[in-house]
Parts: structure tokens; sequence; C-alpha cells
């Protein structure tokens, strides 16, 4: 039998995480368990009526068949434009500053295919969302990891980049509200990582897939509010997590027009980008009224709070966190990350996800995800107490 090696840029990566998750659930789940399972960030609830109403009456509509525009419909471009009026103060152009996506994982990824050569130095925060320093590795760039420091609220810490590195940085990654941690960045942050990348010239990278699921009073800074951001940067949006649309694989990336026309080159030698009909349904999702963004906001709100809360009790001092589906919480001393993943999940058969699969900066924590209705949430915890699973 023929052996054909993947090519070096394929084996260099090592196993995703979630793909190896999704291996140990099915597992258990064949072995009977009643898995309760906060590991992906993978929303439960139903995507709103009118937005699945939406995609409907476009699915029935044949001139949707054919293949859709490469920049994609004016209609959702003038969409995303007028959404970041109305929610940053911000004007777009939709004809060159906003582009259709199939989901921010894959722009993010594409992205870097399009502007990183081979040798090209990446700057990557770690821990971070593995698109953010995988999609570099896969272009062929070397990424210099800043590492987040809990003592810094797990904000990137310029001053931790050597001169030296800052001068031959093509492109920066960042993340806020971040995945893995939860932190919020201040605007004074967003208003010193641009000065940083002009003095520089790099690239900025923001991947604000979290804009709306903020609690509190608190409203996440978008890149392009910054005076001078568009100048240097562009920002990815994804429907999956605010809209429940994680399935329907759609987000956008709106910016610095040159910076898409080159993203939106690469992507017609690629694919032939996002299904008119989801993007009529993304486009009713901007619209919803407001009312529905804070039924999704108090609901994810009662879960963070009921989680730690209940994780209190077994010993825990969870950091609340003020947007994102995500609580990171630190593992029991002397134990790390992967195996007190895997413990919970033989003993509990509750899902977690190690902090290391986000870079070694997350060694010694695990991702919590607010997934599931608080009586789940209160079955997991019942669950580690039951298997004494607390920090001490």
């Amino acid at each position: 039998m023929y052996s054909i090696n993947p090519a070096d840029r394929v084996q260099a990566l090592p196993p995703y995480v979630f793909a190896r998750l999704d291996e140990l659930k099915a597992r258990a789940r064949e072995q009977g368990l009643d898995l309760i399972d906060l590991g992906m960030g993978n929303p439960d609830g139903a995507t709103p009526q009118p937005v699945v109403e939406a995609a409907i009456n476009a699915l029935q509509d044949s001139t949707n068949h054919g293949y859709p525009p490469f920049e994609g419909s004016a209609s959702f471009r003038k969409a995303i434009t007028d959404w970041y009026l109305r929610r940053y103060g911000v004007e777009l152009d939709p004809d060159g500053e906003a582009l259709p996506l199939l989901g921010s994982k894959e722009g993010l990824t594409h992205l870097a295919l399009a502007y990183i050569n081979p040798g090209d130095l990446v700057l990557a925060p770690n821990p971070a969302y593995p698109a953010h320093f995988r999609g570099p590795l896969i272009a062929g760039g070397k990424v210099h990891s800043i590492l987040l420091k809990p003592e810094n609220d797990w904000i990137i810490d310029l001053g931790d980049i050597p001169d030296n590195v800052a001068e031959q940085a093509k492109v920066f990654f960042f993340n806020y509200p971040s995945n893995p941690t939860g932190a919020t960045a201040p605007r004074e942050f967003f208003e010193d990582i641009v000065a940083f990348a002009k003095k520089y010239e790099i690239l900025l990278v923001h991947d604000l897939c979290y804009a709306e699921l903020a609690f509190d009073g608190y409203q996440p800074t978008s890149l392009l509010e910054i005076p001078g951001g568009k100048d240097i940067g562009v920002e990815f949006h994804t429907m999956s997590k605010t809209y429940n649309m994680a399935g329907w694989r759609i987000g956008f990336v709106v910016g610095n027009s040159h910076v898409i026309q080159g993203l939106r080159t690469l992507k017609t030698n690629l694919d032939y980008g996002v299904f008119t009909a989801l993007q009529s349904a993304a486009k009713t999702a901007l619209e919803l009224p407001d009312e529905y963004l804070s039924q999704v906001q108090e609901r994810y709100r009662q879960r963070r709070d009921f989680l730690i809360q209940g994780l209190g009790k077994l010993g825990w001092n969870v950091r609340k966190t003020l947007a994102t589906m995500y609580l990171w919480v630190p593992c029991p001393p002397g134990i790390g990350s992967t195996d007190f993943a895997l413990s919970v999940l033989q003993k509990t058969g509750v899902v977690v996800t190690p902090g290391n699969a986000f870079g070694s900066g997350g060694e010694g924590y695990v991702r919590m995800s607010l997934i599931a209705e608080c009586e789940r949430l209160g079955e997991a915890l019942r669950r580690f107490e039951q298997a004494g699973i607390c920090y001490k």
C-alpha cells in the first residue's frame, strides 16, 4: 500500500484539541455517560425565529441558488456597515471595507495566508484562540508569543515586546474580549496598540467575536473606534455566538480596504463565498431589536453568576468576567490542565477544555463554557462535590 505523507505544514500542527475532545466525548457516550458539555463555545440556544424565517424565504427564492458574488451580497454588506454605525459610530464603505466570510475562523486563517510569507514574524498573545497562532504557522510564519499574566488581568503588555522583535513583526493578532480568558481591555489599551502598530508598521488583526456578549454595563471597544485604527487594521466578527448561528458558518471582516482586498483576492481562488440565503439570514440577525440582545446577555450573566457562586463553594475564587461565554478557572494545585480536564471528564462526565489547548500560557487553567442552563450547571457542580473535585 502506498504511503503518501501530508505536507510539512500539516505534519507540524499538533492535534486540534476540540477534535480530540469530540473523540473523548463520543467514547464517553458509548459508555453510557450523561455528559454535561462545557467544552466548546457552542451556544445551546436556538437561532432567533426571524433569522430562521429569513433563511427559509431566501431558500425558496431560486435566484439565490447559484454562486454568490465573491464580495458578498450588497444588502448584507450594507447591513454590516449600518450595524457598525449604530453600534460604534464608525462609518464604513460597504463596497470596500466589509467582506462576508464562511465564519471568522476561515477568515482569520485565510488572512494569514494572504499576508504572511514564509519566515515572516507574527505577534500573538499566549494563551489565545488557536486560529490566531495556527493560521500564521500554516502560512509559514514564525510566531512570537506574548505571555499573558494574571497579575496584568490577562491583558497584553506591549512593553514585553522587545524592540528588535517589534521592528521585524508584520502582523499582530489579538482578541478582546478574550477567548479563552474572558479578559477585557480598556479603551486606553486600544489607543496604545494602534500607536504601537503605527510606530512599527504592523498590521493589526482584531478578533471581536464577543462584541455583544457583555454584562454589567460593559461595552467592548472596537479597534475601528480608535483614531487611526482603520489605517492599520481589520476586525473580525462572527454570527455564531450572539445569534446562536455556530453551525451556519457565517461571519465578516471590516476595516482597511487594501487589506480586505488582499483577503478577497485570495478567497476568490479558494472558495465561492457565502451562500446568499445565509447572508439574508445574517442581515436579519444584525437588524434584530435590542430586546433580543438584552435577553441573550441576561441569560449568560445569570449562568456566569451561578457557576462562579457554585465554584466558590468548592473553594475556587474565579474572576468575574465582564464579557464572553467563558470562565477561566485555575486547576487545583499539583495537577496540570490536561490531567485535570481528563479527570473531571472521567469522574463526573463534565467536559471542560484544558487551558494549554490555547498555548503554553494557558497551562494551569481550564476553560468552562456557559453553554448550559443553570439546572445543568447545578448538576455539574453536584457531580464535582460528589467526586471530591474542588480547589484545595
